[in-house]
């Protein structure tokens, strides 16, 4: 009955509502419907025990292998460097820190275990010592190259002639810091001289040079590295080919698991109909996962992943409603509920907000429950995280509603809050294990140079590659428009302006990631993660939002085509 009286009243042209205008972002659908809801049997992780008897064997071989005393420690920098960039390193973390701390030692001249090594003049090796110890937060130093130099202090020209070498120094130059000329200058050196010879070198070299040149490895994400290094290494006349069978077998089960767990996402998203309720939003859950396994893919972040995913998901659609459908008024009371942050602040929504909220605050609870009461702090904070990410989102859409182009200064205060990176990095810490305490939360909290790092690279590669586009349909201006406004420059200008931004902000992670850190280094690399992950996605365009165009592949090497024995 009451159908029937909103049917007839709405048949009334009497004074009817004002339709409120709205803007569109005319967002691709998703790629990949349903694509990932398989049946769960067809999901079952594979415990065929021959299979696993083999995965422990190789494993065993592996690690064997490494630990045999080596007369060149070339060789087991080779190995240690295959082992990371095959993505099996998280099997033998501790066996990798040992070897590679008493290397750091061999490498102090002051230190009574120094060792003169035969291969200090061969680049390739100086540089793989220097970026392997690096990575895992060594600080040797890079005076290292200087014997690279001719005596008029620029790099000898007849290196040019070893396309091996000048690809390790320049994946090594990747890992400088603040006042390291040398490696700033090894840089455009080898980019410049591999950019010219890419063409002339023969496989796997030349798709080596020409991968880096375009993702070194320093930025890359692990996962997604792998899946490029197996046919590479497969190519390397010394290459081992039972490590290159582990790591194959590895990514395949472990591919299993997150196939698993993307259904159990896809299922949850799909059961908030978000593409009927909100069919403004981008569909992008499979994106969001790959987006998180960026930040940790092994398995014991399982629950991690699971809360991480959701977060990622629903701070998306939050992020269309702020910037492309919600009116100043609507919005106003979105950002007042989310203060109470209570379900009977629903009432005083909008009917499409009202599906958001609840579904937020689902999450929440759901994460509550996950993680046990004795645990239950780490929520706590990852709901103020949320709050202080939607506050940056409503002061954005004020400046975008008063016609308001903010100084940079203006502007960076809340684009980084609004960049999601402080709340992503909060959440993260929910469900991993012990040893994530409540001075990681507030550490966090004092904004380290670390994390807002990640913050100005995350943020200024979403605007490069965002700004046109978003401008086009209406938006709040990004760091190109404020820089444009505030110094009369040019697009082009300003771009370069924010490149060298995101120069020193990658030199400013390298240096927080060298020890002694004043948190444990797990929390430290899902920051890491997180910028990598930015750097895959906003490297030339907006992969996030068109993903049929950057992402497709990538997702479809991780979760879809499994490695080819």
């Amino acid at each position: 009955m009451s159908f029937q009286v909103s049917a007839v009243a709405a048949q009334i042209p009497l004074n009817p509502m004002p339709e409120t205008k709205r803007r569109t972002g005319n967002f691709p659908p998703s790629i990949w419907g349903d694509r990932f809801l398989k049946s769960a049997s067809e999901l079952e992780t594979d415990h065929n025990e021959k299979i696993n008897q083999q995965v422990y064997e190789l494993k065993e071989k592996v690690r064997k292998m490494l630990m045999a005393p080596s007369e060149e420690s070339s060789q087991k920098l080779n190995l240690i460097d295959a082992i990371q960039r095959l993505g099996v390193s998280y099997h033998f973390e501790n066996e990798i820190q040992e070897i590679l701390q008493q290397l750091h030692k061999s490498t102090l001249h002051d230190s009574p275990n120094y060792e003169d090594d035969d291969d200090d003049d061969d680049l390739y090796t100086v540089a793989l010592r220097f970026r392997l110890l690096r990575q895992h937060g060594y600080n040797i130093s890079s005076d290292e190259f200087a014997k690279f130099k001719d005596s008029k202090g620029n790099f000898k020209e007849s290196l040019v002639n070893d396309a091996k070498g000048m690809l390790s120094l320049y994946e090594a130059a990747h890992l400088r810091v603040h006042g390291e000329d040398i490696l700033d200058e090894a840089l455009v050196f080898t980019a410049t001289h591999l950019e010219s010879v890419a063409s002339h070198l023969s496989p796997p070299l030349a798709t080596q040079v020409s991968h880096a040149l375009k993702q070194p490895i320093r930025t890359g994400m692990p996962r997604l590295e792998a899946t490029f290094y197996f046919p590479v290494y497969q190519q390397d006349a010394s290459h081992h080919e039972f490590l290159l069978t582990f790591a194959k077998l590895d990514f395949n089960l472990l591919q299993k698991l997150h196939q698993k767990e993307l259904y159990e996402i896809s299922r949850w998203w799909k059961d908030l109909n978000f593409s009927k309720e909100l069919p403004f939003v981008r569909d992008r859950v499979v994106e969001c996962f790959f987006w998180i396994v960026g930040v940790y893919f092994e398995p014991e972040y399982l629950l991690a992943r699971r809360i991480l995913t959701k977060v990622i998901a629903m701070t998306s659609v939050i992020d269309d409603i702020y910037d492309v459908y919600g009116t100043l008024e609507e919005l106003e009371l979105f950002t007042e509920a989310i203060e109470r942050w209570d379900i009977s602040a629903i009432d005083q929504l909008p009917e499409y907000m009202k599906v958001c909220y609840r579904a937020l605050l689902d999450v929440y609870c759901e994460m509550d429950q996950k993680v046990g009461e004795e645990r239950s702090y780490r929520v706590r904070y990852a709901r103020e995280a949320m709050k202080n990410q939607i506050r940056a989102e409503f002061h954005e859409a004020k400046w975008f509603y008063k016609n308001h182009i903010p100084t940079m200064d203006e502007y960076m205060k809340i684009a980084l809050a609004s960049s999601t990176h402080e709340m992503l990095v909060i959440t993260s810490l929910v469900g991993m294990g012990d040893i994530i305490t409540k001075d990681a939360f507030e550490w966090i909290l004092n904004d380290p140079k670390v994390l807002r790092a990640s913050k100005v690279i995350g943020r200024l590669m979403d605007d490069i590659v965002t700004h046109e586009i978003e401008q086009k349909r209406g938006h709040s201006p990004s760091a190109v428009e404020c820089y444009m406004a505030q110094h009369g420059a040019t697009e082009e200008e300003a771009v370069n302006e924010l490149r060298k931004e995101i120069t020193d902000a990658w030199k400013d992670i390298n240096e927080e990631y060298l020890y002694p850190t004043i948190i444990p280094m797990p929390v430290v690399t899902r920051i890491l993660n997180l910028t990598r992950v930015s750097d895959v996605v906003y490297k030339d365009e907006d992969g996030y939002t068109f993903a049929e165009t950057v992402l497709k592949d990538f997702v479809a090497s991780l979760f879809v085509d499994p490695a080819s024995l």
